[in-house]
């Protein structure tokens, strides 16, 4: 089981668990949590589907939702989610991937769409290193 989590659970983390689910079928069992969630993005739909994955019928939950439940990895996102993830039981691992958020857009210099396909292709490229570790 894999549990992503950012803070808003808008694009990064709704990312990465589309790219799982999609890469790794019915190997993981995955989900994505937010902190503070504000609902999936427009954007985050959008460049999912540009590349074939339909990330729409995934909602924006929030991390407490998961409290009490195991998880063999707990993927944080971005820096301010790993400060306010909370522990999980279980002898799970914790590992965190910092990618740029991108609603924050005009600190890289680029398009709001330019900065959402940015952080799906960092995530494309660790979720598929991710997955392609050996069980």
């Amino acid at each position: 089981r894999v549990l992503f989590v950012c803070t808003g659970n808008r694009a990064r983390s709704q990312m990465a668990e589309g790219f799982l689910r999609h890469l790794a079928g019915r190997r993981f069992e995955v989900c994505s949590a937010g902190t503070e969630p504000k609902g999936l993005a427009g954007e985050t739909v959008q460049v999912m589907r540009e590349i074939g994955i339909d990330v729409s019928h995934q909602r924006s939950l929030h991390v407490d939702e998961f409290a009490g439940q195991e998880f063999d990895y707990v993927i944080t996102v971005c820096d301010s989610a790993r400060q306010a993830c909370p522990a999980f039981p279980g002898a799970g691992q914790r590992l965190h991937w910092d990618v740029e958020d991108p609603a924050d857009a005009e600190v890289s210099g680029l398009s709001r769409i330019e900065a959402f396909r940015a952080a799906r292709e960092e995530l494309r490229r660790r979720v598929e290193e991710f997955a392609s570790q050996p069980d």
